[in-house]
């Protein structure tokens, strides 16, 4: 009797906690755009590439704060979050990196994305970064962090891309990209913008 009184428990719990998170997911209201600052916040675990005069959770942070800034002055809604994510609904998520590697160079711009139905703005985007970055690209979700980004599972977007916008331990590439942060800012915002169906002029870079 004991053994049965223990399992209707059990069950009746996971329904109670299945009840919620339908409950809980059904009032989160979705937002258009969730912008992310990679690292951003994290004192421990991985916390960004770094060079000898750059930290990535830094630059992660100014190109977030500029794409919501923009985002905003063109009345779209943006919700801006720092590593640490909870559950969120959004037709567009973007997440903000610059790579790092242990050799200056090898790398550059990358994307990453969780499914095919990202895979069409992703190359959208590329197809417009490559216009002006005139350095190296990788391949699309080359690493295991790209292609299985933390973030996919806690923000559920329509459409979502984690972009590396550059290597920050690659002396030519951080001369080109420090003056020009806000300029890709910029363009991103554009790119979500556009996304969205907005009529949004293309910026000068």
């Amino acid at each position: 009797m004991i053994i049965k009184n223990k399992t209707a428990s059990f069950f009746a719990l996971l329904i109670i906690l299945f009840i919620g998170y339908i409950i809980y997911w059904g009032t989160t209201k979705p937002v258009s755009v969730v912008i992310q600052a990679g690292h951003e916040g994290r004192t421990t675990g991985n916390t960004g590439a770094a060079s000898k005069l750059f930290h990535e959770e830094k630059w992660n942070i100014y190109v977030a704060n500029a794409v919501a800034k923009q985002l905003r002055g063109w009345e779209i809604d943006v919700k801006r979050v720092p590593a640490h994510v909870r559950f969120t609904r959004a037709k567009i998520a973007v997440s903000i990196h610059f790579d790092g590697a242990t050799n200056p160079c090898a790398s550059g711009a990358s994307i990453g994305y969780p499914s095919k139905d990202s895979h069409a703005f992703a190359q959208r985007w590329k197809k417009l970064y490559a216009g002006y970055f005139p350095f190296k690209w990788q391949e699309d979700n080359f690493t295991a962090n790209l292609k299985e980004y933390y973030a996919y599972k806690w923000i559920r977007a329509n459409k979502f891309l984690v972009l590396e916008l550059g290597e920050i331990t690659c002396e030519e590439q951080t001369t080109w990209l420090k003056p020009r942060l806000k300029k890709i800012a910029h363009l991103i915002a554009y790119a979500i913008a556009t996304e969205l169906g907005e009529n949004i002029r293309k910026p000068n870079f």
